[in-house]
């Protein structure tokens, strides 16, 4: 069986140790993102994430694209698991014991119903599954339409976006830039059934972002989850194609505060 191979963009990133688990290829990505109070995101997080923040306020996303090329380390092709659109509303934030920055995903909606519950099985993933339509106009422009199955009131995102093309502001990621900031994340939190906390690594060939433009007719993503998104223009970005590699979930071990010990001196003589 032929193995994919992990590479590294042109700007190298740490590969994760061990083995990825799951390779996917994301395709036609628009990113939403508006800028919302931290506190309003922070009683929606379990108490051992904090937002991350940026220009002093954190972020909430929306991300339609569609996915192929899924590939599970080990296993032949699935039968059912071509490619198919997908949608997440995602947040980023910090390990407040570790300090990690990583995307916590408050909804995923996903077409394929046998990968809502592959996902919601192996990673505890908030994935529905959805009747959703993703539709082409041109080469870098797409109409894209999501409503959520069994969901009361129903949760539609609706949207048409385009990508401006590649520009030499946004060829390299740098340090201090909102898109360094919502890109540069080495790993995926969510909860087990348990409530412990778990994280997946995650690993990016490559990350080109382009400048977009988009009407949004209906978003209910951030109502659902009881956000009022500021009555501003998302910032939007475009990327062509990616690639990305998930390894396998683990407990997120927890660093113990050190106490101080008192300790009895006896005075010099």
């Amino acid at each position: 069986m032929q193995e994919y191979l992990v590479r590294t963009s042109h700007k190298p990133r740490p590969v994760p140790p061990g083995r990825w688990a799951v390779a996917q290829r994301w395709n036609d990505l628009l990113f939403a993102h508006w800028p919302v109070p931290a506190s309003s995101l922070a009683r929606l997080l379990p108490d051992w994430l904090e937002p991350d923040t940026f220009q002093g306020s954190a972020w909430l996303g929306a991300v339609p694209f569609w996915l192929d090329r899924i590939k599970i380390r080990g296993m032949p092709p699935a039968p059912g698991m071509g490619g198919f659109p997908d949608l997440n509303l995602r947040t980023y934030v910090r390990d407040n014991s570790t300090g990690t920055a990583g995307i916590w995903c408050f909804s995923l909606d996903a077409s394929n119903l046998l990968a809502v519950g592959m996902a919601r099985v192996f990673y505890h993933l908030p994935y529905y599954w959805s009747e959703m339509r993703m539709e082409q106009r041109s080469e870098r422009e797409f109409g894209f339409y999501s409503r959520r199955r069994f969901s009361d009131p129903p949760a539609i995102f609706k949207v048409r976006y385009r990508g401006l093309g590649p520009t030499r502001k946004l060829a390299e990621l740098r340090s201090g830039t909102l898109e360094h900031f919502v890109t540069e994340r080495s790993c995926l939190f969510s909860s087990n059934r348990a409530g412990q906390p778990i994280r997946a690594s995650l690993h990016y060939v490559p990350w080109p972002l382009e400048d977009a433009e988009a009407e949004i007719e209906r978003n209910d993503l951030a109502a659902a989850i009881g956000i009022v998104l500021p009555d501003i223009e998302p910032v939007l970005h475009y990327s062509r194609r990616l690639g990305v590699y998930i390894w396998p979930k683990e407990l997120v071990r927890r660093v113990l505060a050190t106490r101080p010990v008192a300790v009895a001196v006896s005075p010099s003589a």
